[in-house]
């Protein structure tokens, strides 16, 4: 207040022009520094929410079984078949199928883990790196491995980030494998029985066109016919 001057009208004016451009641009330049913290606020949260989803989604795909052979085959189609020479007479080797049953099924299990330890790598902690890292060297090599040690790292870290209390030390979790597929042979015997019914269908009706083609055929031949004309009388 004693930067006003009051002594004239002029000078009192141009004193509240002077407050209200400096009110102004206080006004702004805080409006600016909050869109620009609230940007990035928001950019933190979209990835802190995506890196969380890729990883829940890695937990389940690592994680989603108890029961039954946890641990993830590495082995190949290419290695699962073997050359077996014919016949002297032949004079050519054929492919052998040497697959167990269910070879398809470990097939995509170990396609979904190889996708999940990928993006572990992409995003996970450096202790979830270092397991996935370790994963993979072991599928590599050929040998089978076992998630349950990254899965429970993965656990917790998501409940972490989460804010979930961790999981009580008097509970004792099963051992941890990846999710079994569910199969699709279903939809495919469904296209099948689809396909086999249209073609019935079609069958039916090609027959009913047939019909309907030669009866209008009988028809215009009786028409034609100089006895059923009526000249008779």
């Amino acid at each position: 207040m004693r930067n006003i001057d009051f002594s004239s009208w002029h000078s009192l004016l141009a004193t509240l022009i002077g407050l209200a451009l400096f009110t102004l641009i206080s006004i702004g330049i805080r409006l600016l520094m909050m869109f620009t913290i609230q940007q990035r606020r928001e950019r933190a949260n979209r990835q802190i929410n995506e890196r969380l989803r890729t990883l829940i989604a890695a937990y389940k795909t690592l994680g989603g079984s108890f029961t039954g052979d946890l641990a993830v085959d590495p082995t190949h189609l290419r290695d699962l078949r073997r050359p077996r020479q014919s016949e002297p007479e032949g004079g050519a080797a054929e492919a052998v199928d040497l697959a167990p049953g269910g070879s398809d099924r470990r097939r995509r299990i170990r396609d979904a883990v190889e996708a999940a330890l990928s993006d572990i790598i992409l995003l996970g902690t450096e202790e979830q790196v270092r397991l996935a890292e370790r994963a993979v060297r072991e599928l590599v090599a050929g040998r089978p491995v076992h998630m349950h040690e990254l899965v429970v790292s993965l656990r917790n870290f998501i409940r972490r980030a989460l804010d979930l209390a961790p999981i009580p030390s008097d509970i004792d979790i099963p051992m941890q494998g990846p999710a079994r597929p569910s199969g699709s042979r279903s939809s495919g015997k469904g296209g099948q029985e689809g396909g086999g019914r249209g073609g019935r269908g079609g069958g039916g009706g090609m027959g009913g066109g047939m019909g309907m083609g030669g009866g209008m055929g009988a028809g215009f031949e009786t028409t034609d016919d100089p006895s059923s004309s009526g000249h008779s009388t």
